[in-house]
Parts: C-alpha cells; structure tokens; sequence
C-alpha cells in the first residue's frame, strides 16, 4: 500500500505534485490546519503529516497519530510540533533549514534602509497628500558601521549584502573564528564593542537561554547614541519596553522589527511610536521561499516514507532504517559528548577530533560525527540538526577531523572527542554497554564510570578531603537528590573530577554556596536529553 501524506497547511502545487510524482497518496487540506478537533479525527489515517507554521503537532494530536512516521515542516522554525513527544512516538521531524535564508537576510536589509531613510512615514505623508520634505530627513549607509550579532547561515548573507552597500561590518558570534569572519568581510568584536560601535545592529540568532534579552535594557543603554536597530530573527531578543523607552527618549534613533515576544502581536508598547517600522512576522515572505521550502519538505518526505532514506530531521541523524537501529544508541552517546563540550566552552571552538575505537569505528561514523557536532552546537543553536551542523560548524570556521582504530582497551568500543578552542582543549570519552545506555568513560584524561542524567554537575578540584562531603551536605541542605555520583582523579593531591547525576536541575543557590567554599575550580551544571 502507497505511503498516504496530509497536507494541512498551504503548500505550493508544485510541492503537491512532486507526492504525487513519487507515487505517494496525498489529500491537499490547506485549512485543516486550524481546526484542532478536525485535524486529530484524521490524522489516524496518514503516515506523513507536511506542515507550515498553523498546525499545531501536539502531545495530543501525536497520541492521536497511530499511522504517523514523519512530520515535515516547510521551514526552519518547529516551535508548533512538540518534537519530544514526537521522538517518543516514534515520528521523525524534519525541517528546511536554508530553505528562506536569503529572504530573510533580504528583509532584514530592507527594514535597515526603511529606517534609515523613514520610508514608510514618508509614504504615508505622501499618500494624504503632504510634501513634507523637510520633516524626512534620512541618513546614509555608506561608511556606517554595522552590528551583526549572529554570524550564521543568514547572518553571513547580511554582511555580504552590506559590504554591497559599503558598510564597515562588526560580528559578535561566541562560535564565529576572527580568521573566518576576516574571510566573510567582518571584523570580530565582543557584545559590549560592537554596541558601543555599531551605527546599525541586526540580530541573526535563534532565542535560546542564552540569548533571550541579548539587548536587555543594559545592553541597549550602553549602544551609541543614534543607533538603529533590526530584529527579523526572534521575538525575546529585545527587552521591547526598554527599546520603546530608548526609542522616546531620543537615544536610539529609530527600531525596524518584524518579531515580537508574542504574536500575532496586536497590542505592543512599541507600536505607533514615529520612529519604528514593523512588519508581521515576513521574514520568509516571498514567493521564490515559500516554493523553496515546500519544495524541499516534500522531498524530504517522499524519500524517507519510499526508501527510509533521512535528511534534515532533527530528532534522528541521516542514516538508512538498517543503519539506525543498530547505531542509535550510539548515536545518542555521541550527542552527549557534544553537548557535554558545548555546554563547558563559551568561546569559539577551532578544531574538533572525533576518535572512533573497536566496534564503533566500523559503523557510518558520518552520522555519528554530525550527532557530535550537533551536541557540540546545541547550546547556541538549539534548531541545528544532524544534518546541518556539520555545514554550519565548517562555515564557522570549525575543523572537523576523525579517526578510526582497532580495539585497544577494555571496551568493545569507544568514541572519545577532543576539541580545542586556541584558549584550551577539552576531551571526554563514552561508551555503550550492553544494556544499550550511554555512558561517560574518561573526562580531561581521568578515568571514570558515570551513567548520564536529565541533570547533572560537573565538578573539578584539587584532590584534597572533604570535597565528597561539600557536595551532599550542600545537595541536601537544598533538598537536591543525588541519583549518583561519580568520582576520578589524575593522581593522590593531583586534579579531581566529580560527575553528580542529581533528580532535578540544581538552584542558582547550591552553585553560588559550593564556588564559596573556595575548594573547587569549575561548578557547572549540565542539562541533557536522554528521552
């Protein structure tokens, strides 16, 4: 029986075709998408669900979903599938992450020159027949100097259409090499530089905890007077009450935004102020990426529901359907390492080493390296996916490089990553065991033995008494329940490592308390999926 796709959004005909073409059954419902109760009635009935941004992929509809093996979302953002409860059920998510990257690099250029020059106040004056030409008085690009903050996929494309345009380019991005962004056009600077020297700032991040209110009301209070600024990334970037302050009190110039903190956003502080431009939500408005995505998901779909085939999904790697059953734990613990990594290093990581021992080195170490890059990105970059973070890390200016070899110790096999950063090298080894769980083998060369939780600790120390009673004394006073712990050691009075597996996400309190003590050199608390 032919695979059976719905599609419950508005795809192009072309996308529709191309189901059709593959020999894949689809019934074309652009507005089911909005009806709740009509959508989850159905979706029994469908192995492949394709998607815009309307539909909502909940628990519920996934509970729902008895046939269901891939969601397809034509675009980058998956804010509206809960990719959890899909990876627990079972059903692929896939995304087309490049597919509007040049449009909206495009707008966030044209939200620039709209506020430099006051276009859309000038339009309206002009249409209610004024000629106010003196009240419009713009400025120029050339020779002003533009803040990127973001230098990723679309991030890369806005310097390069501002080097066009004859703009001095500054970048902050912590994984952004000085020798990549010298060959982008741009100069490398940190947060509190670029907003001290920026005439012009423009986000490209994705909003994670890291970059939520990257331009808080401090931030924004320490830009250069006159400043403009564009947000066509992500709503929650911007402290916008703040923005809407700055805006009125004349020492930011003018705003160009086209997300908010909430939308669809009708009601916002920022709206009607004179010297703000905003648009709802376009940054992937235009017909040639409207066809890109839809285009691509379609793809993407038909290729895996007729020949398992993977690509762009961000809850699996690429690997063939024989590849991933026997792989996947592996899969995940080369995840883990990665996002040990990258939870550990704030600054820009250089080069990466993946080594692959005995059992392990025999398998599609492709996938495996890309699930580690992934882990190692993932913190910054919470959207990358296995497929396209080694892309991104290599744009970045990252140098991936791995090797295989034979057996050579206790274990059937191993994966140790070693990356380094210019500043300092980190290494952490894991391995499988027979009961099909990940585990960590080694960190900074010391051997150890640690199961891998939701929340864990990672501690470092000189090897002296007292450090096991620190940690639970100060657990306990806080009511954090240590499911394990884990202890290793260089040598006697040598540097010491503690790895504690704890029920729940430790308080600011417990680390504050524990870097008081002055025992230990790094308290860092470390977050993984191990759904």
């Amino acid at each position: 029986m032919a695979p059976r796709v719905l599609v419950s959004d508005r795809l192009s005909e072309t996308a529709v075709q191309i189901f059709h073409d593959r020999g894949v059954e689809v019934d074309f419902k652009p507005d089911l998408g909005r009806n709740k109760a009509g959508l989850q009635e159905v979706i029994g009935n469908y192995d492949g669900l394709a998607i815009r941004s309307a539909t909502k992929v909940t628990q519920k509809l996934i509970s729902a979903a008895s046939r269901l093996k891939v969601v397809g979302r034509a675009g980058i953002g998956v804010d509206n599938v809960d990719v959890p409860a899909a990876s627990k059920a079972g059903v692929i998510v896939m995304n087309t992450p490049f597919g509007n990257s040049i449009t909206t690099a495009e707008h966030a250029i044209a939200m620039m020159m709209a506020v430099a020059r006051q276009i859309p106040d000038a339009n309206a004056s002009t249409h209610a027949g004024k000629w106010e030409k003196s009240r419009f008085m713009g400025v120029e690009l050339t020779g002003k100097t533009l803040g990127v903050i973001g230098a990723g996929n679309i991030g890369q494309i806005v310097i390069d259409r501002a080097r066009g345009l004859k703009m001095k380019i500054v970048a902050y991005d912590p994984y952004l090499s000085e020798e990549r962004a010298s060959r982008m056009g741009a100069r490398k600077v940190e947060l509190a530089d670029l907003l001290r020297d920026s005439d012009f700032i423009t986000l490209h991040v994705p909003l994670t905890e890291k970059t939520r209110n990257i331009l808080s009301r401090e931030a924004l209070g320490n830009t250069k007077k006159g400043v403009r600024i564009i947000n066509c990334a992500r709503g929650g970037l911007v402290d916008e009450a703040a923005l809407a302050e700055l805006l009125s009190s004349g020492h930011i110039a003018a705003a160009a935004l086209d997300v908010f903190s909430e939308e669809p956003a009708t009601e916002n502080g920022l709206f009607n102020l004179p010297n703000v431009v905003c648009t709802p939500h376009l940054g992937a408005a235009t017909t040639e990426a409207q066809e890109n995505v839809a285009i691509q998901v379609a793809e993407q779909m038909a290729d895996y529901l007729l020949t398992g085939a993977v690509q762009n999904a961000l809850n699996m790697p690429s690997v063939t359907a024989e590849e991933a059953q026997v792989m996947g734990p592996w899969i995940k613990l080369a995840g883990h390492l990665g996002d040990f990594v990258g939870q550990l290093t704030g600054e820009p990581v250089k080069a990466t080493n993946i080594l692959y021992d005995g059992v392990v080195s025999g398998m599609n170490t492709a996938a495996l390296t890309s699930a580690a890059v992934a882990g190692i990105m993932k913190s910054s970059n919470p959207e990358v996916n296995m497929v396209s973070a080694p892309v991104i890390a290599r744009e970045r200016g990252m140098d991936i490089s791995t090797t295989t070899q034979d057996k050579s110790g206790v274990f059937e096999g191993y994966i140790k990553l070693t990356v380094s950063t210019g500043l300092r090298e980190r290494s952490i080894a894991g391995t499988v065991f027979s009961d099909g769980k990940p585990r960590f083998i080694q960190i900074k060369g010391i051997n150890i033995d640690a199961a891998i939780g939701r929340h864990m600790l990672y501690t470092t120390n000189e090897d002296v008494p007292g450090i096991i009673g620190t940690l639970g004394q100060t657990m306990g006073s806080h009511g954090v329940n240590i499911a394990n712990f884990t202890l290793g050691r260089s040598s006697i009075g040598g540097g010491a490592i503690a790895l504690l597996y704890l029920d729940d996400r430790p308080p600011a309190g417990v680390l504050a308390e524990l870097e008081a003590t002055g025992l230990f050199r790094q308290v860092s608390p470390l977050e993984f999926d191990v759904g």
